[in-house]
């Protein structure tokens, strides 16, 4: 999935969709551990849900059935 950030303040945020935050188990005003590494920055909720793979596949093909147009054009952007 490809998001953008945006400003907010002299900060910048990643605003995260509420099925993505469902999926692991996250709410507004949760904590979550920051990682960098190799270049990447890797969000994990301190907390973590065990995913279902079957849930996150149903997931991931809704939100590609909803948004997919979308992320094909910002992926060949």
């Amino acid at each position: 999935m490809v998001k953008k950030l945006q400003k907010v303040g002299n900060s910048n945020a990643l605003i995260l969709d509420l099925p993505i935050m469902e999926m692991v188990g996250l709410e507004e005003g949760k904590e979550v551990q920051l990682t960098v590494s190799n270049g990447s920055i890797i969000i994990t909720p301190v907390n973590p849900r065990r995913v279902d793979p079957e849930e996150l596949e149903r997931h991931l093909d809704r939100i590609a059935g909803e948004r997919g147009k979308m992320l094909k054009e910002l992926a060949d952007s």
